[in-house]
């Protein structure tokens, strides 16, 4: 019997690997012989770099940056050796957690330390990007990683502009001129799940804006400075498009990536299934395992788990779903290609002890030899 897991991050609790491994322990309790294959996944968002460089066989970097009000933070970031891949999550770097509620200000919030990591990466040889852009505390534009990586945001005395949206009041010019000549050479994949242009009603200001800390004065200054941005843009890349879709996710970083670094602006959860060559694996496979934290409605509106199942109903393969928790409207993922689903949480308990990593690897355990033993019942006959 060959299975194949591909379980997103239990947040809080357990990584895909993890969450994949415990299942594999309870079940070869019943089915020893079991070819069990654990296959890292997530959805281009927070836990992207833990599942793919430990599923890749890759390494976890740390970098000192600047963080998105300039103060040093660390930074981890993931390189898969084998094709020179960096995985970067913009939010370690510009992420709206690193930042006290009462101190976001995206006037002041700079993608600088993004850029940076990024730079750190081309040094040490890496020329493929796996970038996640959500969770971000900035709107500016992307300027500051761009800042970060050699390019010129002048003001009309060719200085550099002020770190933040506030910077962008005062941009006059864009230069590449001094761009890190290694850019050429490099591919990026960006996974941004959101579909907002750079401006106006649906623009990153005026959706994301508020959440970031802008008043609705802020919102119209940013927004308006974005679209002089997108226009002096236009001079150095006359395709530079504000109203494509995704150009103003994390605050305008969609359209740093696509204009200034011919980015594909792509479904996380799409690029980690082809990065993993999840489907290479499905082929053979008697039995897909999938699961996350919560399995809900909003699961079977294209989570993660979804993503999963289709591809393996394409290869008419069976699909089991685990989660920490099942709410009652669930059964619509049965209606998706999940074909059963279980919880694994046996008892009352406090959500912190169902969280941690013990009980929670224990509880994936328990469940997974329990479904095994069924398997086993209907083999026999029963």
């Amino acid at each position: 019997m060959k299975i194949v897991t591909a379980i997103d991050s239990f947040k809080g609790s357990m990584t895909s690997i993890e969450a994949g491994e415990a299942f594999a322990q309870g079940f070869h309790r019943v089915y020893p012989d079991a070819e069990i294959a654990v296959r890292p996944l997530a959805d281009g968002g927070e836990g992207t770099v833990e599942a793919l460089t430990d599923g890749m066989n890759g390494s976890r970097e740390h970098v000192t940056v600047s963080g998105p009000l300039g103060e040093p933070v660390d930074c981890q970031y993931g390189i898969i050796r084998d094709s020179m891949t960096a995985v970067i999550e913009m939010s370690g770097a510009a992420g709206i957690t690193l930042i006290p509620r009462a101190e976001l200000n995206p006037l002041k919030t700079t993608t600088y330390g993004v850029g940076e990591v990024i730079a750190d990466s081309i040094r040490k040889g890496c020329r493929r990007f796996i970038i996640g852009i959500g969770g971000s505390a900035t709107n500016d534009g992307g300027v500051g990683m761009l800042q970060a990586l050699g390019f010129s945001f002048l003001d009309a005395d060719g200085t550099q502009i002020s770190p933040g949206a506030e910077g962008l009041r005062n941009l006059h010019s864009i230069s590449e001129e001094n761009a890190l000549p290694e850019l050429s050479e490099c591919t990026f994949r960006i996974a941004c799940d959101v579909t907002n242009p750079l401006c106006g009603t649906n623009g990153s200001s005026a959706v994301f804006g508020p959440q970031k800390g802008a008043t609705p004065a802020e919102v119209r200054d940013m927004d308006r400075w974005l679209f002089q941005y997108a226009r002096l843009s236009r001079d150095l890349h006359p395709n530079a498009d504000p109203d494509f879709p995704g150009t103003g996710a994390a605050g305008g970083m969609g359209f740093a990536f696509r204009t200034f670094l011919h980015s594909e602006l792509q479904s996380g959860i799409r690029i980690v299934l082809e990065e993993t060559h999840l489907e290479s694996y499905l082929a053979d496979a008697d039995l897909v395992i999938t699961g996350e934290g919560r399995l809900d409605s909003q699961t079977a509106m294209g989570k993660v788990p979804i993503g999963v199942a289709n591809l393996a109903k394409a290869h008419g393969k069976p699909v089991i779903a685990f989660a920490g928790s099942v709410t009652e409207d669930a059964c619509t993922c049965n209606e998706c290609g999940i074909d059963a689903y279980f919880p694994i949480v046996r008892g009352v308990t406090t959500l912190e002890e169902a969280c941690e990593t013990e009980n929670a690897k224990k509880n994936m355990s328990a469940a997974a030899e329990q479904v095994a033993r069924v398997m086993k019942l209907q083999i026999k006959g029963f």
